[in-house]
């Protein structure tokens, strides 16, 4: 299958990265491990994920939103909130005239009321809950027109409606205050009851409820926020399917699964689970569960150090850190101007969810081996910005960058070994 080319503005090109991609693919197209590609500079190596970067669905949703700023110049364009998590992104689409119509959290910037049919809204690629929708039609706006939800949203959405139909409960995968999240349980729940568990820890607890476990109202306590009105663990978990946000972890999805299909077996018996709960696997997006497996990957590099780029609100970002920082220091930064010199840089704590300072980041070399760094980004960010990083970082550290032929050679010589 011919993968689609997509038409990216050219501030958002990266040369050395577009390189490397394409030497390594040529090197191995379908690796059956997604080794990371070695780049090395003398004094300082950089691991680069095999997989990152902009995905299918956010390539798609930024080619339609360039796109319809040049089509509707003569319009008031407006996205219904950030078109994806990233700053760099969302920042020039402002400076281009683009309006954003709701916080990331749902708080309305703009009141849907002041528009008018003549105006132009892009939903954005996390897609766009019920209501919304239903207001912008009253209105006169075509929501579809210049729809940018990522095609594997919809796919979970379609699968969602299957199971509702044939009388399936759903339970979300995912973070109930997150965009996509939030318009997967809208196009569920008025079908299907549906409830949304954030973790490990709250799939346990809902495996509890649905056991008998727990009562009634110590579920309403930790799922009454987050679930369709009225939903019963008990009743309406006996035929269910789990779903998911495509941006949370793959193999956390799969263990939610395990977690809620070991609860069924016990209360149904394994010779009947398969008639309790739906197999849902073929839901994980691809491009996350590539891009983690090559987080995985680097993560077993031993490097002194890593960088994690994107938006500080991206929760596919956010899991690429995780994964990282149980084997190595981890900083998950916006672009190359978070880094203050070889003494401190400021980075993003989501444990915390605080933008914080360290000291003396930078690795030193010991017994004359280079420093090594690990290197990926975030679905949603542009590879121009892992470019400035990687040359950024070769200054600080006083390595000499070769002319472009050079780095040519290097990667092409590096990609082999993928």
């Amino acid at each position: 299958m011919i993968k689609k080319k997509f038409t990216i503005p050219a501030a958002y090109e990266a040369n050395f990265v577009k390189k490397v991609k394409e030497l390594a693919y040529a090197a191995d197209p379908k690796p059956a491990v997604s080794m990371p590609v070695l780049l090395d500079f003398g004094k300082v190596r950089f691991w680069l994920a095999r997989n990152f970067g902009f995905c299918w669905g956010v390539e798609n949703a930024v080619e339609i939103a360039y796109k319809t700023l040049e089509q509707e110049k003569d319009k008031r364009v407006y996205l219904l909130s950030e078109m994806i998590h990233n700053p760099t992104v969302n920042e020039d689409l402002k400076r281009k005239g683009i309006q954003f119509l709701f916080e990331t959290d749902g708080t309305p910037i703009i009141p849907l009321s002041t528009l008018t049919k003549e105006d132009v809204v892009i939903v954005p690629a996390f897609g766009a809950s019920k209501d919304v929708v239903k207001e912008l039609i009253e209105i006169g706006i075509d929501p579809k027109k210049y729809d940018t939800t990522c095609p594997f949203v919809t796919k979970v959405w379609k699968r969602g409606g299957k199971l509702a139909k044939s009388g399936h409960s759903l339970v979300i995968h995912g973070k109930h205050n997150h965009e996509e999240t939030k318009a997967t349980f809208s196009q569920n729940a008025d079908e299907s009851p549906t409830v949304i568990v954030k973790n490990i820890e709250e799939a346990k607890a809902l495996a509890s409820c649905m056991l008998g476990e727990k009562t009634k109202a110590e579920f309403d306590a930790l799922f009454g926020h987050k679930c369709t009105p009225n939903f019963d663990p008990i009743i309406d978990l006996e035929h269910f399917g789990v779903i998911n946000q495509t941006t949370m972890l793959a193999s956390e999805t799969e263990e939610v699964m395990g977690i809620l299909k070991e609860a069924a077996t016990k209360r149904f018996g394994s010779e009947k689970v398969a008639k309790h709960m739906a197999n849902t696997k073929d839901t994980l997006c691809y491009a996350t569960y590539e891009n983690q497996s090559a987080t995985l990957e680097l993560a077993k590099t031993n490097s002194d150090v890593a960088f994690v780029l994107g938006g500080y609100n991206s929760s596919n970002t956010m899991h690429l850190v995780e994964i990282l920082e149980k084997s190595m220091a981890t900083y998950h930064i916006r672009d190359f101007a978070e880094i203050n010199g070889l003494e401190t840089i400021q980075h993003f704590d989501q444990w915390t969810h605080q933008i914080v300072e360290t000291e003396n980041w930078a690795p030193t070399p010991k017994n004359q081996n280079p420093i090594t760094i690990a290197l990926t980004s975030g679905a949603s960010c542009p590879d121009v910005l892992v470019d400035e990083l990687i040359f950024g970082l070769l200054d600080l550290f006083d390595v000499e960058k070769p002319d472009f032929d050079g780095v040519v050679n290097l990667v092409t010589s590096q990609a082999q070994k993928v």
